[in-house]
């Protein structure tokens, strides 16, 4: 790879780890402003919201701009939202703001990928991303549950500045502040982001024409018989990643008497298994052949059903590292097969951003639907149950579409390389 990939690299690991710390931080910030349960994975939600509603005009400024201008940009409104988060703003509509952030981040990060690299690479550039952020994620979810604890943050409490009143007196508060370091090292990376002398699109300032290119996007990737099984299934993916999250945090709470900051190491270990997962797909799964891991995605269904029957610590740990694991190694040759064949079909940035609109759909409507079921009182075992039986249901639909396509004609052509 060239060493302009790892920059990107290190840009995403610090951005992605600021963003998983900042949400235990808020989470602990909930739970100070003694806020009902539901409101917990409403953090999420406000989060991504501003990926769909900004889906159309994110990915033509991603387009428009260098991807690392793009990157440095919104990484400077995250800093934003977490200054509002610190100064006393609610912490979903401060997270909302770190989302919008997020939100025009994420075409430019991956974007990029394709106008650096050939689509030869894109599998194993990608299971790099993925191990990475999946790394950055327990790192940044175990510094986030550390910083919050009482051991850790009564003591850097217990240091003052001389002549200064920072006005920090929580645990939470102390968090965010270290918690902004990370994104201004993620900047500062932003700025050594590598031009790719791939062709600027002018941004187009007329927002109905916007949407309806958006719309055209979005059909079109629809309508392609491997972008649909992709998009699906990076789209169930997402969806399912995100509320899983919360279910752990209460799962661990409630089968094995976890506190948040315990919880989030359990977390950390579903991500190690995506790492692991990930780097495995990068290896023997090329390009070519991504299709073929649909059932991994049902397998994964299946497994987190189990959790219904695990009250052991050192069982629910081998079962977060298979679950994780078995995600990993799915979605990571999915999502390449997606960016190829978004790639070819729009452009790098529109096509993310069409991912991104259906993927974080898919996260508001199962964060929804489970904040419901919370308030509606349903044991986090039917919750369990539930969220099972539908991702492995759901998969199962995806693998049949694939079948009919096939039988319908022929899919479109992917260009074979050597496993790498």
């Amino acid at each position: 790879m060239p060493f302009g990939f790892y920059i990107i690299m290190a840009a995403q690991f610090f951005s992605s780890l600021a963003d998983n710390a900042l949400l235990v931080a808020a989470i602990a910030t909930l739970a100070t402003l003694n806020s009902p349960d539901w409101l917990t994975p409403m953090l999420k939600l406000f989060f991504t919201i501003s990926y769909v509603l900004l889906a159309p005009f994110v990915g033509a400024f991603a387009d428009s701009l260098p991807k690392g201008k793009v990157m440095l940009i919104s990484n400077g409104i995250k800093v934003v939202g977490c200054l509002t988060m610190l100064f006393g703003l609610h912490p979903l509509i401060a997270y909302g703001i770190v989302g919008l952030g997020a939100a025009a981040y994420s075409p430019a990060k991956y974007g990029i990928l394709t106008e650096y690299l050939p689509h030869q690479k894109l599998v194993v550039a990608n299971g790099w991303i993925e191990g990475l952020t999946v790394g950055s994620i327990i790192l940044g979810t175990v510094t986030g549950g550390a910083l919050v604890s009482e051991t850790v943050s009564s003591r850097l409490l217990g240091f003052d500045f001389p002549l200064i009143d920072t006005g920090i007196d929580t645990a939470p508060e102390v968090a965010i502040a270290i918690i902004i370091v990370f994104y201004v090292i993620a900047a500062v990376f932003n700025i050594y982001v590598p031009l790719t002398g791939a062709e600027r699109k002018p941004a187009l300032r007329n927002p109905l024409y916007l949407v309806r290119d958006f719309a055209s996007g979005l059909r079109l990737l629809w309508r392609d018989k491997l972008g649909q099984i992709s998009l699906a299934t990076t789209t169930l993916f997402w969806g399912a990643g995100a509320t899983l999250q919360f279910i752990i945090l209460k799962w661990a709470e409630v089968a094995l008497g976890y506190t948040l900051a315990q919880s989030t190491i359990l977390q950390g270990i579903t991500a190690v298994g995506i790492a692991v997962g990930a780097m495995l797909a990068a290896k023997v799964v090329p390009l070519h052949r991504a299709v073929n891991v649909l059932p991994v995605g049902i397998a994964m269904g299946i497994m987190v059903i189990f959790m219904l029957f695990v009250k052991n610590v050192y069982l629910a740990m081998l079962l977060m590292t298979l679950v994780g694991g078995f995600a990993g190694f799915f979605v990571v040759p999915m999502n390449a097969l997606l960016q190829h064949r978004g790639h070819l079909l729009m452009g790098a940035g529109h096509s993310i951003a069409v991912q991104n609109f259906n993927e974080n759909l898919s996260i508001l409507i199962m964060l929804g639907v489970y904040a419901l079921l919370i308030k509606l009182e349903f044991s986090i075992y039917t919750v369990i149950a539930l969220f099972g039986l539908f991702l492995a249901s759901a998969m199962t639909l995806v693998r049949e579409q694939h079948y009919m396509n096939v039988r319908e004609g022929p899919l479109p052509p992917i260009p074979a390389a050597a496993k790498t």
